[in-house]
């Protein structure tokens, strides 16, 4: 079958001998309906974000079960499902303590098991996964079912990370309060989704500071009250705060530069949550003294602190009674075969976020 396969960092393309591996009794067979394309897999191309090689990209999508194992209790062939790779065992230290986005945390580097052949060579999904893909095999516990015929896979297949990043990080993470300020940095699908989040908890400021300009008019159709250049922030935080500060700030890009602005950007007792993912030897240049005397709440957020088996069902249900505006993530959509362009195009700055992949 096809897949997007990344051979050797910098190298990505399509290849038509790509083979599941021998599906086992705790697994099921998923043939690919949709599927997102995120920061992360070009990250993951690139060596930002640690993976093993070679691997099939995607981490986002959604489709139907084609088959299941014996020992699947959960579902049955023909149910519509998400791809999770934070659901977790149910059963380690951080899943019985309400934390399934930790379970496994350092196998979310990389796959811990091939679950593919590239010409008959062992090959590895992003993060478990592999969504970029005509069908995949995964464990029951990586997949979620959804209700409702009538939800197209292109808005279920966006839920497993711009989704439950960004509106998790304000509702699950950050917990923002209503009436309080919110300044977003960073707006490609996961700072858009947490635009729509901030909406929802009822923030009374929502600023998104992101350096094109062109998503502006979309980010506030979603519901910032104010949009700005990066150059312009300062300023903003002048005038609409009286130079006090944001009280939650989310950093959504994973650079030192934008951290710092974040941190800047927030009051005193205020909390910076961290979703941008940078490498592992992306710096920072907080110092101790600020981080104690500021009194100032640095959080990093998994996948918005997640809890798939209870909140994939609920994002689609506030798409369909219109509180969640999905549709409007989606800039546009691509076959397989045009996921390598798309990603040169991701990386040269282009608003494409989020693209999504049909499979016909």
């Amino acid at each position: 079958m096809q897949a997007v396969v990344v051979e050797e960092l910098g190298k990505v393309a399509v290849r038509d001998d790509v083979e599941t591996a021998p599906m086992g009794a705790n697994q099921v067979r998923i043939k690919m309906r949709a599927s997102g394309i995120c920061r992360t897999d070009l990250s993951a191309s690139n060596g930002t974000w640690p993976t093993r090689l070679p691997a099939i990209l995607g981490h986002e999508g959604a489709g139907e079960l084609l088959e299941v194992g014996s020992a699947v209790t959960s579902m049955a062939v023909g149910d519509r499902v998400i791809l999770a790779n934070l659901r977790g065992c149910g059963q380690c230290y951080f899943c019985l303590r309400a934390q399934p986005f930790l379970c496994g945390h350092e196998e979310q580097k990389g796959a811990a098991k091939h679950n593919f052949f590239v010409a008959g060579q062992p090959a590895f999904g992003l993060v478990g996964l592999g969504a970029w893909t005509e069908e995949l095999i995964l464990p029951e516990s990586s997949v979620v079912p959804f209700v409702g015929d009538d939800i197209p896979f292109r808005i279920a297949s966006l839920v497993n990370c711009a989704v439950m990043t960004g509106v998790g990080a304000v509702i699950g993470t950050a917990k923002v309060e209503p009436g309080s300020s919110v300044v977003i940095v960073g707006a490609g699908g996961v700072g858009a989704a947490a635009v729509q989040g901030a909406r929802l908890a009822g923030a009374g400021l929502i600023v998104v500071v992101d350096p094109v300009e062109s998503k502006f008019p979309r980010l506030r159709h979603f519901g910032a009250t104010h949009t700005v250049t990066p150059d312009a922030l300062a300023d903003t935080k002048q005038d609409l705060t009286r130079g006090i500060g944001f009280d939650y700030a989310f950093e959504n890009v994973g650079r030192q530069e934008t951290l710092r602005a974040a941190w800047d950007a927030t009051r005193i007792g205020g909390t910076v949550v961290l979703s941008g993912v940078g490498s592992e030897s992306t710096p920072t240049d907080l110092n101790l003294y600020e981080i104690t005397m500021d009194a100032k709440r640095l959080v990093g957020s998994v996948g918005g602190s997640v809890n798939p088996l209870r909140d994939y069902q609920t994002y689609l249900d506030l798409w369909q009674t219109g509180q969640l505006d999905l549709e409007g993530l989606i800039t546009s959509t691509i076959t397989l075969a045009e996921a390598p362009e798309a990603m040169q195009e991701l990386d040269r700055g282009a608003d494409i976020s989020r693209q999504v992949i049909l499979f016909e």
